[in-house]
């Protein structure tokens, strides 16, 4: 995938996977990236090593299971940065507790950032990479998604959810380059 002179958003971006995949896109001089993650302070330092590298960072302190919030974030980032030509979904929240221990909270938790959160950023973004004819999405999984692990079920289940979802958008949007 060519990246130079493109914008990428990044979700879950102030660590992890998120985190390494913005880096790297930065090393390989992507011109701008709009990084997204609930934590402010953890995105600032992510940023720091990243215009080391001469890439534009614009912070975004976001939680995606707020979709308004979510929905005015990515009007505001088209309008005032232009087009996103990559999406990488890799915000996830897991909650490790044997089943009969879980609590209702933590599996909502998930529920709503690791699939809600995915689906309304990634249905606002792929609007307007229809509109544009070009963009790539990419949704980060797991190990998880394809192997199921005691105390991580709804984790699981999310990652699972997330291999479904992306095989489905595969074939929804190809035609929309």
């Amino acid at each position: 995938m060519k990246i130079q002179g493109k914008t990428a958003l990044i979700t879950g971006a102030s660590r992890g996977i998120g985190r390494a995949i913005a880096l790297e896109f930065a090393k390989q001089g992507i011109q701008r990236l709009l990084l997204v993650a609930r934590s402010h302070q953890r995105l600032a330092e992510v940023a720091a090593e990243i215009e080391e590298f001469g890439t534009e960072v614009i912070l975004f302190s976001l939680d995606l299971t707020q979709p308004v919030e979510v929905n005015i974030a990515i009007a505001r980032a088209w309008r005032d940065y232009g087009p996103v030509h990559i999406l990488v979904n890799c915000a996830g929240v897991a909650h490790q507790s044997s089943f009969l221990q879980s609590r209702l909270p933590h599996v909502q938790e998930e529920i709503a950032t690791n699939l809600i959160g995915m689906y309304t950023i990634t249905r606002l973004v792929a609007r307007r990479m229809v509109v544009q004819q070009e963009g790539t999405i990419v949704n980060v999984s797991s190990l998880m998604g394809r192997l199921a692990a005691p105390t991580m079920a709804t984790y699981s289940a999310t990652k699972f959810a997330i291999l479904g979802f992306t095989q489905a958008l595969r074939g929804e949007l190809a035609d929309h380059g």
